[in-house]
């Protein structure tokens, strides 16, 4: 009988304390590379597909309590955690939900909600996001770099990090589990959780994102009581590949700090 298949996947590199690496929507563990490669000097550096992306299964239930469930399971001992966009809202629950396994929170372009509402105007139309749904089906290929395209729009360096997405979008194989997390983030309001999360936590905001404006790493910044806000100005979703060396600056000292 063949051994059944992990809940996540996920690498490990280095030596150290331990930092969970957790990617966005469409994407996979990968996309953290040379992030984790600089990590893996000091830190046993883990990076996670998420459930539905790359080599991790969909998950069986599409909640964004069952997914952090089942990452959180995979990493019993206290970690510092590093989440990007998607992997920001799993990381803010961890974080929320269970205290005393998240040593610290590192948060870069996320927010507790994607979806704009009459009190949350730091988002996109829910129209927008389940736009991107409806084409996966008839154009799955076409629907994923159109997204990546908007990750990179508005950042000074938007031709090259989105080059490096696209080369890479699909180095873990073809994701089977996209629509069930397109409707995590869709459905996912973790607003009340902000107050709730106890452990130093480092915001790292592009101010040229369209997709978590910077409106939201500020409301987070007056809601997380240990937190601080590092704003790139010309960045916009993913300041970890077009501002590497300014975000690796500022998350390494983080994490000496608290480890």
């Amino acid at each position: 009988m063949s051994a059944e298949a992990p809940l996540i996947h996920f690498e490990t590199r280095g030596q150290g304390s331990d930092v969970v690496l957790l990617h966005g929507w469409g994407l996979h563990g990968g996309v953290w590379d040379r992030i984790a490669d600089r990590l893996a000097e000091q830190h046993a550096v883990h990076l996670v597909d998420l459930p539905g992306h790359g080599l991790s299964p969909a998950p069986t239930h599409a909640t964004i309590d069952a997914v952090t469930g089942r990452i959180a399971d995979a990493f019993p001992l206290p970690v510092h955690v590093v989440g990007w966009s998607l992997g920001g809202l799993v990381g803010q629950h961890w974080a929320a939900t269970r205290p005393d396994a998240v040593r610290s929170l590192a948060l870069t372009a996320t927010s507790p909600r994607f979806v704009r509402a009459p009190d949350w105007p730091h988002a996109q139309e829910a129209a927008q996001i389940e736009a991107v749904g409806a084409s996966l089906a008839t154009a799955f290929d076409a629907t994923l770099t159109r997204f990546l395209a908007l990750q990179t729009l508005g950042s000074d360096s938007a031709r090259e990090t989105l080059a490096t997405l696209r080369r890479d979008l699909f180095a873990h194989g073809r994701p089977q589990g996209l629509e069930a997390m397109l409707e995590v983030l869709v459905r996912s309001d973790l607003r009340a959780d902000a107050a709730a999360i106890a452990c130093p936590t480092l915001l790292l905001f592009g101010l040229r994102d369209a997709i978590t404006p910077i409106g939201a790493g500020r409301w987070l910044a007056g809601q997380i009581a240990d937190s601080r806000l590092v704003e790139f100005p010309r960045a916009s979703h993913a300041p970890f590949l077009s501002h590497e060396a300014d975000f690796l600056a500022a998350l390494t000292a983080f994490l000496t700090e608290h480890d």
